[in-house]
């Protein structure tokens, strides 16, 4: 089994088992905290902070570091426009299950225009030509569809989650055709490579908040988990708020 698919059984198997774990306080003023929160796997969510932010540190952050001061501005440019360009299937997947035919239409036409005129996607000229990304994955989908995001998790090497987000990277994974096609050694260092690159490249574009955050907060865990709920929520919102039944406009719009 390729280490990426064992990573992501761990992380679904996480979720039941850690889940057990939870208990609710007795005392009022703590209950409603709990409850308010909905963090009941805070001690054990904590632990995996700890390791997590100690793996940042010694191994993620510095290979980011490199990255970003190591290699030129269009390079990363390139290589950020190239991993985006391969997410288009789950993303145009996403939205049709999301029922979404106007960003279906975008991202379908995202992915033929930086596909051909893009060169493999290494130029967003489809963000140019009035086909603007945006966030769409299984999490986001079951999420439209009315399920319950349920308690915080901070899961190893994933970082924060719930249990809904977890099943949303299985369903993520299972929609993407990267993760089917054939056998091989070829196929494997592919996949190696672009996770690998995904980490340093979404790494290096929160070097100085990270670390203002680390630096600033009086409790980066708490901290880090209110900006992730918040994130999420808005890409919720963004998904479930816009004009799902309009029928695409197959010329480009002025990019916004």
């Amino acid at each position: 089994m390729p280490a990426s698919r064992r990573l992501l059984a761990t992380a679904v198997l996480l979720v039941p088992a850690l889940a057990g774990c939870a208990t609710v306080p007795k005392n009022p003023e703590a209950r409603a905290y709990y409850k308010q929160i909905n963090d009941p796997l805070e001690p054990t969510n904590r632990v995996f902070y700890v390791v997590n932010d100690a793996l940042d540190t010694v191994l993620l952050k510095p290979l980011a570091l490199a990255y970003h001061y190591g290699t030129p501005e269009f390079f990363q440019r390139g290589v950020h426009n190239v991993l985006s360009n391969l997410d288009t299937p789950v993303v145009l997947a996403n939205d049709m299950l999301e029922g979404d035919p106007r960003r279906a239409g975008d991202t379908l036409m995202r992915g033929l225009i930086n596909t051909t005129v893009g060169l493999v996607g290494i130029f967003d000229v489809a963000s140019a030509w009035g086909y603007p990304k945006h966030s769409a994955d299984f999490g986001i989908t079951l999420a439209v569809w009315g399920a319950p995001a349920g308690p915080y998790l901070y899961l190893p090497v994933f970082g924060p989650s719930s249990p809904r987000d977890v099943l949303g990277m299985g369903g993520n994974y299972l929609l993407d055709p990267f993760s089917w096609f054939g056998r091989g050694y070829a196929l494997q260092d592919f996949g190696y490579a672009r996770s690998g690159l995904t980490a340093v490249d979404t790494r290096a574009g929160f070097l100085t908040d990270l670390d203002k955050i680390k630096a600033q907060a009086l409790d980066p865990y708490a901290t880090f988990r209110s900006l992730y709920r918040q994130h999420r929520q808005a890409q919720v919102n963004a998904a479930m708020h816009d004009e799902k039944w309009t029928v695409p406009d197959w010329y480009p719009q002025p990019a916004k």
